[in-house]
């Protein structure tokens, strides 16, 4: 520090001094003193100001310290921009040294690839043509329910009332049954007294913070007064500061039992048993008055002889030899009394119905959702029931080497039941006879099918969407249009726009695409035993290859090529 500083110092030590002997002096104008007490009133004063200069004068040196390191800084942080400009300067040149010659060859490579580009590679194309309709299926199947509920129950007790019995219709929240359970009323009320205590203890407690916050805030005053030592005010804030914890675990203890509250409430809702959806009670299997309890589960239910564990039709395949229609397992009186860990309703929605049939694997392929089918029953002999395919496995079984399909038929008159035995014909159109091109025409690139088409020579990729796959071919619902030329040598030059040399294929491409169609919807011969009455299906399949075969052209004569202009084969 310099000698004018510490002169500073000296001489506002000294004003201090003397105005604090004056504040003084004007704040007892009649006190009288002695010299002595002069002296010590002196003495405080110089050291209350030496001890306010200290103060000044770190503050002083701390900030002539922040000033000489911000220049220091400074000057570090040019070099360091100096440095870096520098080397994004020589990665900027060894960046321009290295691509100069490879944009140089990589754009030799590109002209090398237009000129390959342009050059005409041939191909074989063959003509667009239809393949004939393919025949019926006929299979067995088993009629169930659209949707089936198993009603348990969720409260342990006694039933105490009963509103619904077999073949009522129920509406979704409909009450079905009570359940008299008294030890789960008293834990709803003891839980509602458990809260009321906790809530209690909550606003003890914060009374109890409201109490140390006031004291605190006077000890606050106190300790800076100098009455007290810093100790004691330490002790009471921190008595302050454990009530707050208190209190939030008070709050968290009385929201615990809030949430129990809700819980029991909610078991209590179970007492009222209450109807999932619309639909018809088709079991009932408890009596007023008997126990029952939460213990059931899903997986307990009671399986219909009618289905498998997979969901699949249990007698498919097999011959209804029982004569009667419905589930096997249901006798004709309710099951009443063992309603203790079961189930205490069934409720099943018939106004659609589903027929669950197997479909062996030659046939798989050919059937898609949306496909029209016959259903056939024995309750209504000649009268087929018109149904639709709704979804299909897309899975063959290993074991029984059959895909299972669903049926949903119409059943709002309610003249079918769940559990009947149905015997399904699956309907192909008769009409116009679907597009099929050969599998190696068609293309998947980047998520995408098309297939490569020929028009004046150039390569056009049209985006189609398939349907069932006969084999040697596919087929075609949309993109393609009869008479397309198209590829079948499908490589890496075949691209959009492409300049090629279209030869005929020497293959008999559309009498492959017939007789794989013809291969897979034939239908095979079996008994009434396994398929229903199958012969009629067979008639009818041989009738129409009696008529002309397929894949044929009517007029026989032959197909020409696209050329270039004039349609002339090059």
């Amino acid at each position: 520090m310099s000698d004018e500083h510490k002169k500073n110092d000296d001489l506002e030590l000294r004003r201090y001094s003397e105005d604090e002997r004056l504040r003084q002096i004007e704040e007892n104008p009649d006190r009288r003193m002695t010299r002595e007490e002069w002296e010590r009133e002196e003495s405080a004063a110089r050291q209350a100001a030496h001890k306010k200069h200290e103060q000044v004068r770190h503050d002083r040196e701390v900030q002539e310290e922040f000033d000489k390191k911000k220049k220091t800084t400074h000057r570090n942080w040019g070099k360091i921009f100096l440095w870096v400009g520098g080397g994004l300067l020589v990665l900027g040149i060894i960046f321009l040294i290295g691509y100069i010659p490879r944009h140089r060859t990589a754009k030799k490579a590109a002209a090398a690839a237009k000129e390959r580009e342009q050059e005409e590679p041939e191909v074989e194309v063959i003509q667009v043509q239809r393949t004939h309709a393919p025949g019926e299926l006929t299979v067995p199947g088993t009629i169930s329910a659209d949707t089936q509920a198993y009603i348990y129950a969720r409260a342990n007790g006694y039933l105490r009332k009963r509103y619904v019995d077999i073949g009522d219709h129920v509406v979704k929240g409909q009450l079905l049954a009570l359940i008299d359970a008294p030890d789960l009323d008293q834990q709803v009320d003891q839980a509602r007294e458990q809260l009321k205590q906790a809530e209690a203890q909550v606003a003890q407690q914060k009374a109890q913070l409201a109490l140390n916050k006031v004291t605190w805030d006077r000890w606050r005053v106190l300790v800076n007064k100098g009455v007290f030592s810093r100790q004691d005010g330490d002790q009471r804030e921190a008595d302050y500061l454990a009530q707050q914890a208190v209190v939030a675990s008070s709050e968290r203890n009385a929201e615990s039992y809030r949430a129990n509250l809700r819980r029991v409430i909610a078991l209590q809702s179970y007492e009222r048993v209450t109807s999932p959806f619309d639909g018809v009670v088709t079991q009932r299997n408890s009596d007023i008055g008997a126990l029952v309890g939460a213990s059931g589960a899903a997986s307990t239910a009671p399986m219909d002889s009618s289905q498998t564990p997979s969901g699949g039709s249990a007698n498919v395949g097999s011959t209804n030899t029982s004569g009667m229609s419905g589930s096997g397992n249901q006798s004709a009186t309710p099951n009443t009394g063992q309603a203790q860990g079961g189930p205490l309703f069934s409720i099943s929605q018939t106004k659609i119905l589903r027929i669950l049939v197997s479909v062996p694997e030659g046939y798989a392929v050919a059937l898609h959702p949306g496909m029209a089918a016959r259903v056939f029953v024995q309750e209504r002999p000649g009268k087929p029931i018109q149904g639709t395919v709704a979804r299909t496995a897309a899975s063959v079984d290993q074991n029984s080497r059959t895909m299972l399909a669903e049926v949903d038929v119409d059943n709002r008159d309610g003249s079918l039941y769940p559990g009947m035995y149905a015997v399904v014909t699956f309907v192909q159109t008769r009409g116009q006879a679907p597009l099929a091109v050969p599998g190696d025409a068609v293309i998947v690139r980047d998520d995408r099918t098309s297939i490569a088409t020929v028009k004046d020579e150039k390569i056009k990729l049209v985006p189609v969407e398939i349907g069932r796959d006969y084999g040697p071919s596919i087929e075609i619902l949309s993109g393609l249009q009869e008479g397309d030329w198209i590829v079948t040598t499908v490589t890496d030059s075949v691209r959009e726009g492409v300049k090629v040399r279209p030869k005929k294929s020497q293959k008999q491409e559309q009498q492959a695409i017939g007789q794989g169609g013809e291969q897979t919807n034939k239908a095979p011969d079996a008994g009434p035993n396994q398929y229903g009455d199958q012969s009629i299906v067979n008639s009818t399949s041989e009738s129409t290859n009696q008529q002309g075969k397929p894949g044929q052209s009517k007029g026989g004569k032959p197909q020409s090529t696209p050329g270039k202009k004039s349609g002339g084969a090059q």
